[in-house]
């Protein structure tokens, strides 16, 4: 195996305890990548502006991974290395499904948060990512006017969800990258716009073969980028159809999997 020289974590449910912080043990670790010269980089579904105060937390002045790949932004800089916005009509046409099935969806534009109505949901989302939205009741017109960098439907009611994931899929699959982060999210974005995609722009930023690249993560909007990847770690809490695609399986978020998974694979073993 090639020396590793650039590390790609997912956020949510994989760096980010349930308590939404970066444990003790991972600052560490990720802090002793550095100074061995080795590449760290935030990959996430996450809004860029949701996951830069993680990245300056951790002192990463690099290109992050956002809304799942659909951009690649420097955390400090702002350089904008990649954007893959959904495409005009698809885009309209996924607002339309979801006003039709009753389920409530976002939109973003200019790395702010769109809604049309603030609902529990929105506003439980809104919360997490830190971030205040902008209430639009003519969001589908926004839509017309301005490619979303990624659309989101949000339903606590799974069943209800994977039915719509299945019909979406159907009516879209070909023209949109349709994924779930959670349970009971569907993101749509550009057919260019995934982790993996992304991932593979970030390498080539800083000269490093994918073999060199180890990425950890835990749900389906992972796949891509650890499919990427030299070493695929994935995260002891994941779902099983994610751990499929693991060359290394490590504890769970609430448990330092990610500390764990740097210590073994790269620091004590020098890969």
């Amino acid at each position: 195996m090639m020396a590793i020289k650039l590390v790609a974590i997912d956020l949510d449910d994989t760096l980010l305890g349930t308590d939404l912080k970066i444990s003790d043990g991972a600052v560490r670790s990720i802090r002793e990548l550095r100074e061995r010269g080795i590449w760290i980089t935030l990959a996430t579904g996450r809004m860029f502006r949701s996951a830069r105060p993680y990245a300056l937390e951790l002192g990463m002045d690099v290109p992050l991974i956002t809304y799942q790949g659909a951009l690649v932004k420097n955390a400090v800089s702002d350089q904008v290395l990649f954007h893959r916005p959904v495409p005009e009509p698809w885009g309209h046409a996924v607002g339309e499904a979801a006003r039709e099935a009753g389920c409530f969806y976002q939109a973003y534009f200019d790395d702010n948060l769109y809604m049309e109505r603030l609902t529990s949901e929105g506003e439980a989302y809104a919360n997490m990512a830190g971030v205040t939205p902008v209430i639009e009741p003519d969001l589908l017109g926004r839509i017309k006017e301005q490619e979303p960098t990624k659309l989101l439907i949000i339903n606590n009611d799974i069943p209800q969800l994977q039915q719509m994931e299945m019909q979406m899929r159907r009516s879209f699959g070909d023209r949109l990258y349709i994924t779930r982060s959670k349970p009971y999210y569907l993101e749509f974005m550009n057919t260019e716009a995934t982790k993996g995609r992304a991932l593979k722009v970030v390498s080539e930023y800083f000269g490093v073969d994918r073999l060199e690249v180890m990425a950890i993560g835990d749900s389906f909007n992972d796949i891509e980028m650890l499919k990427f990847a030299g070493l695929a770690v994935v995260m002891g809490n994941a779902p099983q159809k994610v751990k499929r695609y693991a060359d290394y399986v490590t504890e769970s978020n609430d448990e330092d999997g990610v500390a764990m998974a740097i210590q073994r694979l790269v620091l004590e073993n020098g890969v």
